[in-house]
């Protein structure tokens, strides 16, 4: 081959790397992110809400239109955090997700995007993502963030080698306790003593619905030899999640109380106990969609906790002659 064919060839094969990419491609990156499903999104917002509703309750000095806009500011850089998880777990796994029934159609699998193009992408969200948090956080909360960022490489492999990948995965989901906090209270402190008993909560949740949400894909794991924590927990994982979850709601109470919560708070909390547990109960870990539908109602449980948080916080300022 010429030197002349070996260049042209070079720059067809860099031209299709940087290429306009097409409607299919498009399509592709929009199901990398999960925009498609949005459960992602909630289960890192929400522990962030909460964290926000909690400062709302504690420090008089915070105004309900700085709490709303916080909230809101969190919406777009929490379905980032969701997006950006979502596609490189999708590029280190695709391997294994092309011989998971559930997971064989991803775009990757069925072609519809290169394995050079994806990497493009998520390079992309990570240049735009890190922008906006060193522009939008405080220099405490994007601290806080930064701690969990190399479990977003971390987690896609766990796997390959540990049953245990619901850990880091509620590590890296729920680090916003901490920071909703930081980026309103007045000096950028955080309470560790009373966050971490909630981060701790938080972890057991995702332990919790992660675990059951594996099921689904049992057999094709077992089959192909990776690791799982429905694998691991077998017929007890009904037993299992039943302990994670009282661990949840027993640390999300704890917490609360040194917060000093109130009535309202208490009352959201058993509104979703009720829920979480009668649901977990009555699920059969042998059939997928049964596990499905558990995995559905996460974004109701914290809605309700949300719900009473917030409650909460306004019934607090109201009785106690705060603004609100």
């Amino acid at each position: 081959m010429s030197i002349l064919q070996t260049e042209a060839k070079y720059f067809t094969a860099l031209n299709g790397v940087f290429a306009t990419p097409s409607f299919t491609e498009m399509r592709a990156c929009w199901e990398l992110c999960r925009l498609h499903n949005n459960i992602g999104f909630f289960v890192v917002w929400l522990p962030t809400a909460w964290s926000i509703a909690m400062v709302y309750r504690a420090q008089s000095d915070i105004k309900a239109l700085d709490v709303l806009i916080r909230a809101l500011i969190y919406v777009p850089l929490c379905f980032g955090i969701k997006s950006l998880i979502m596609t490189i777990d999708d590029l280190l796994d695709y391997d294994i997700d092309a011989m998971v029934e559930r997971t064989k159609n991803r775009p990757i699998p069925r072609g519809d995007i290169t394995v050079v193009r994806a990497w493009i992408f998520f390079c992309i969200q990570v240049v735009l993502g890190t922008y906006l948090a060193t522009k939008i956080l405080s220099k405490t909360a994007l601290f806080v963030s930064m701690t969990v960022w190399p479990l977003y490489i971390i987690y896609p492999t766990c796997k390959r080698w540990t049953n245990l990948a619901p850990i880091p995965l509620g590590l890296m989901f729920n680090v916003g306790i901490f920071m909703g906090w930081a980026d309103l209270s007045q000096d950028g402190s955080v309470p560790w003593h009373i966050l971490g008993p909630i981060y701790c909560c938080t972890c057991l949740w995702t332990i919790t619905y992660e675990t059951v949400y594996q099921h689904q894909d049992k057999i094709d794991d077992k089959r192909i030899g990776i690791h799982s924590p429905a694998l691991f927990c077998g017929d007890y994982t009904v037993a299992i999640c039943t302990a994670t979850a009282l661990g949840f709601l027993g640390l999300l109470i704890y917490g609360g109380m040194l917060n000093s919560q109130g009535t309202p708070f208490y009352v959201g909390v058993a509104a979703a106990g009720v829920l979480l547990l009668s649901t977990l109960l009555h699920t059969d870990i042998d059939s997928p969609s049964g596990c499905k539908e558990f995995f559905l109602l996460t974004p109701l449980v914290g809605e309700i906790i949300l719900g009473g948080f917030v409650i909460d916080a306004i019934y607090h300022r109201v009785v106690g002659g705060i603004a609100v």
